[in-house]
């Protein structure tokens, strides 16, 4: 579902107070955005992002009820059967539900100008050796330039790490990445397109 002109509203020039409305939801004491409802020996949950809102639970009866509620207060298109949520598309089978995120794959792959690239069939090259800026500097002899953008790094890793909710094949080589975001250098770097690549290997 989706809250209609979430951001359309005005600056507030006065001091506003106001409760949380009685509806018999717990707030996740783990996940702040998440609200679960026990009734009648069933359960309806509530994921809030911004102004997107996800509904599932156990009795479609609640859920229609959750949804009434909501149409009552708020101007809000429902959006039917979840398809596509925050980077990830969800279908469904008789075997269950399953989660990719392929579009979001292939977006990465595209922004790094990596679509014409050959794909590889590891995360990471075999015996990789990567080594910190301290490392180098106290064996010397070590011919690997620092990374002059550091943010394009952190960003490559914060993307990659998002890509490991569904993928857990790139989990590994990620963590072992992101251990050189405070100095990258360019054998990081290349070491993080190469697994990019990999991902080319199979988006989905």
């Amino acid at each position: 579902m989706d809250v209609n002109n979430a951001f359309l509203q005005g600056d507030l020039l006065e001091e506003v107070y106001m409760e949380v409305p009685q509806g018999g939801y717990k707030q996740s004491s783990y996940d702040h955005s998440l609200f679960t409802k026990h009734a009648r020996g069933e359960i309806v949950i509530i994921l809030v992002y911004i102004d997107d809102l996800l509904i599932t639970g156990s009795s479609k009866e609640l859920i229609q009820e959750a949804k009434g509620t909501l149409h009552n207060n708020f101007k809000i298109k429902d959006l039917e059967e979840l398809r596509y949520f925050l980077g990830i598309e969800v279908m469904r089978s008789k075997d269950g539900i399953l989660l990719n995120q392929m579009k979001y794959a292939l977006g990465l792959i595209s922004d790094l100008g990596l679509s014409g690239s050959r794909p590889v069939t590891t995360p990471l090259e075999v015996n990789l050796k990567l080594t910190t800026i301290d490392y180098d500097e106290y064996v010397g002899g070590v011919n690997d330039l620092v990374l002059e953008d550091i943010t394009t790094y952190e960003d490559l890793i914060g993307r990659l790490l998002y890509l490991t909710i569904t993928r857990s094949d790139v989990s590994f080589g990620v963590q072992v990445l992101r251990h050189f975001m405070q100095g990258p250098k360019i054998s990081h770097w290349n070491a993080t397109l190469r697994l990019v690549k990999y991902i080319k290997n199979a988006p989905g």
